[in-house]
């Protein structure tokens, strides 16, 4: 939100400077993402009226304006906005004057027409971001004088970087109070005077829906002047804090809207056909908005209605059927209190946000109404005239929100600042605060006022005594803990080792959502899941994920979609299975390569990565907790996996995980077009370690012996390597497959397979005779399990 200083210092005139304001707004917790000057570098910028307007000889789109500059004399300049005409008023820049843009004025010839400086618009003067031509100043603007002093600048803009709690703050009125309780700043008076009605019209209001309206505050103000202008110091604060100026009714509006926090809204009397009734709507009903925009609304949303139907969207934005408009005589203004519940997310199911919304969404005060309407009349009755009928307030007491009593203890204070806070200066802040403070044995007890709805509970109250005595005046204090040293346990591996393995084999660690589509997540774990979320952020958000592989998938698309043609990524975090009633999460490691093994470079010759590849990298994993015999990759079946390339990892009999490539019918999903190998392994189980056990090693030589045997394609090479291991346990240290071929010499349906075998014993140095036994005993095993044939 954007508050000029100077509307500010009428509230509250700290004895800071601008810089020091800016601080201590900060501190309050009020950020500060900017403090703009206006006006700065224009002091020699003066008032002229155009007084002639000529097309230029030369020049479609320039005209010569002779312009009169308050020194008795007029002077030629050329001018290329298409809003200038005869009469307007507009700042004139003269030779020798230096904008804010860095550009220095001098007299000069355009197109061959002496130019005698330039009339200015208000983005060359640095007092706006865009422009449709000229700055066109009132009637009444003083020919000569500064433009500086006629807008009274310089001024500072403040942008404030508001706290949703803190609705009360999205307006003038209350950030005023902070300064003032923070200062001691004098708080000018926040009431306004009653506008005596001069006639007796009123318009009628029907709460037929209590709840969502409690209070509804109207009045009709008859015979207001179409012709009317807003004046300068008015146009000037709207447009410092970024709003333009239209008209008076909508001008004011605005105005003690930025002003108190309340919006209000302006209808065209003459327009309005029965009764207004707060409402919800009912299904299907549509309204066309001042936007000229037709909405179809929801049986959620709070409208204003009429005879005629919809007339607007509560809290969000008004009709174009009732709207005002430049020859509207009579003006019915409305101020509502629309409770936040019936407001939250509404106008984010629209598409909208508007400044009504954003202050309804956030809170406002339920008492401030009629004041709202109050400000808005008077207002209204000095800028265009009229007569105004009485101030009516419709009410239903017992849905508006109370306010109740709550118990702030000097003890609980003490502890949770960490300080002594002397009683009177703590009664001091709360008091400045504008809270009701009676004194009690233990310590307060606070009623906050209507529009502090922030404040619910003690912590709410220590907060703002925090906020006021200021966090930069509590102490620095050094305390000195116990940290005791805690146990390292040697029967897990932690997540980091896993990460620093991964990392070090080239993954990147990502983070994915949690939440994902049902239609995913059935797609890669074969189950639907029965963790339906009740109030999802969006429709493929909507479950919780039963595997982490829809999100890392999604993440490659998207990284091979920008180009990024080698993708080795993975994830450490909790998969959620079970019902809502009764439901596990289970920490998983996963992880996902596509593309080439290695980056691309003169020395490789670019091979794509492969099942081996990623299964090398699992096993790197596992060997940080698991011997390698314990560790066995079963073929088999899986929903997100193709066929014939997936696998069971299983330790000790148990399975802990899955490997595999993505499946093509997934794959052509996600527009993947290069093959994806995705692993999964469930931590507490891969993980799972025990203290290591010292062995010793042999001081004799190893032997190593090698074989061929010719074996089925289905004997998988797991078995053959158990099988040849198991043939003499107590002299094979090692089985090394190193070799498989197939083709020439090999019967269809079966392949060769080179084996090698690590022969050692620890008391004694084997001889070939050992080793001539050990050979037997395994081929004969071979053939005898799997009818193996050995190799010349």
């Amino acid at each position: 939100m954007k508050i000029a200083e100077s509307w500010l210092r009428e509230w509250v005139n700290p004895n800071l400077d601008t810089e020091a304001l800016g601080h201590q707004l900060t501190m309050l917790g009020h950020e500060v993402d900017g403090i703009e000057i206006e006006g700065v570098g224009i002091e020699d910028v003066v008032i002229a009226e155009v007084v002639e307007v000529e097309r230029h000889p030369d020049a479609d789109r320039l005209t010569v304006c002779k312009v009169a500059d308050g020194s008795g004399d007029t002077v030629d300049v050329v001018c290329g906005a298409p809003n200038v005409k005869k009469g307007m008023k507009s700042p004139l820049a003269k030779p020798g004057v230096k904008l804010p843009n860095g550009l220095k004025l001098r007299k000069a010839k355009i197109r061959g027409v002496v130019s005698n400086g330039m009339l200015c618009s208000a983005v060359e003067l640095g007092l706006g971001d865009e422009s449709d031509g000229i700055i066109d100043l009132p009637e009444d603007a003083p020919v000569g004088s500064s433009l500086v002093d006629y807008l009274s600048l310089p001024d500072a803009v403040i942008d404030l970087d508001l706290t949703p709690n803190r609705g009360d703050c999205f307006c003038v009125l209350g950030i005023a109070r902070d300064v003032s309780a923070l200062t001691g700043a004098s708080l000018a008076n926040s009431s306004v005077d009653p506008v005596p009605a001069t006639i007796k019209d009123t318009h009628p209001v029907e709460l037929v829906e209590p709840a969502g309206c409690p209070r509804f505050a109207g009045r009709i103000i008859r015979g207001i002047d179409p012709q009317a202008k807003s004046p300068v110091w008015m146009t000037e604060r709207l447009r410092r804090v970024g709003l333009r100026a239209i008209s008076p009714v909508v001008d004011v509006t605005n105005y003690v809207m930025l002003e108190y926090g309340q919006p209000l809204h302006a209808y065209d009397s003459a327009r309005l056909q029965g009764p207004i009734r707060p409402r919800l709507a009912k299904s299907g009903e549509k309204v066309t908005l001042l936007d000229e925009k037709e909405v179809e609304l929801n049986d959620a949303t709070m409208i204003i209605a009429d005879d005629s139907g919809p007339i607007g969207i509560a809290g969000i934005m008004g009709g174009l059927s009732t709207a005002v408009s430049d020859h509207t005589t009579d003006v019915f203004f409305e101020a509502a209190f629309w409770p936040q519940d019936f407001m939250a997310g509404r106008a984010r199911a629209y598409g909208m946000h508007t400044d009504a919304s954003l202050r309804f969404e956030r809170g406002v005060d339920p008492d401030g109404q009629a004041r709202a309407v109050e400000r808005a009349t008077g207002l209204l009755l000095e800028i265009a005239g009229g007569a105004a009928g009485p101030l009516v307030v419709d009410s239903a007491k017992q849905h508006l929100p109370l306010r109740k009593k709550i118990r702030l203890r000097k003890a609980r204070l003490a502890r949770l600042l960490g300080l002594e806070i002397d009683d009177q200066k703590v009664q001091t802040i709360l008091e400045g605060l504008e809270l009701g403070v009676k004194t009690v044995k233990d310590g307060w007890d606070v009623t906050p006022p209507s529009h502090r709805f922030d404040l619910e509970i003690e912590a709410d109250l220590i907060e703002e005594v925090a906020r006021i005595h200021g966090y930069d005046s509590v102490p620095e204090i050094t305390e000195s803990v116990r940290a005791p040293l805690t146990s390292v346990t040697e029967t897990r591996i932690e997540l980091e080792r896993v990460a620093e393995t991964l990392i070090a084999r080239d993954y990147q660690e990502v983070v994915t959502y949690s939440f994902i589509d049902s239609d995913a997540n059935t797609a890669f774990t074969g189950v639907e899941s029965e963790l339906i979320l009740s109030n999802p952020i969006s429709s493929d958000m909507s479950v919780m994920r039963a595997s982490l592989w829809p999100g890392m998938v999604a993440a490659a698309a998207a990284n091979m979609a920008r180009q990024q043609d080698r993708v080795r990524i993975f994830e450490a975090s909790k998969s959620f299975h079970g019902s809502m009633e009764a439901h596990t999460e289970v920490v998983r490691v996963a992880g996902l390569v596509t593309g080439p093994v290695v980056p691309e470079q003169w020395g490789d010759k670019g091979e794509d990565a492969d099942f081996f590849h990623v299964k090398a990298d699992v096993e790197a994993v596992l060997s940080l907790a698991a011997d390698a015999n314990e560790i066995k990759f079963v073929p088999a079946r899986h929903a997100a996996l193709q066929s014939g390339q997936a696998a069971e990892i299983k330790r000790s009999g148990e399975v802990i995980g899955v490997l595999g490539r993505l499946h093509p019918a997934l794959a052509k999903q996600y527009d993947l077009r290069r093959p994806v190998y995705l692993f999964e392994l469930d931590a507490s189980r891969a993980l799972a370690t025990h203290a290591p056990i010292a062995a010793s090693i042999s001081r004799f030589p190893a032997i190593r012996r090698d074989i061929a045997v010719i074996v089925d394609n289905a004997v998988s090479a797991d078995d053959l390597v158990a099988a040849v291991a198991s043939s003499a346990p107590e002299l094979i240290k090692d089985v090394r497959i190193f070799d498989i071929y197939t083709g020439a010499g090999i019967e269809a349906g079966r392949k060769s397979v080179a084996i090698g075998l690590i022969l050692q014993e620890t008391s004694r140095t084997l001889t070939d005779d050992d080793a001539d036994v050990v050979m037997a005993a395994t081929i004969s095993k071979l053939q005898d399990k799997f009818a193996a044939d050995l190799r010349d």
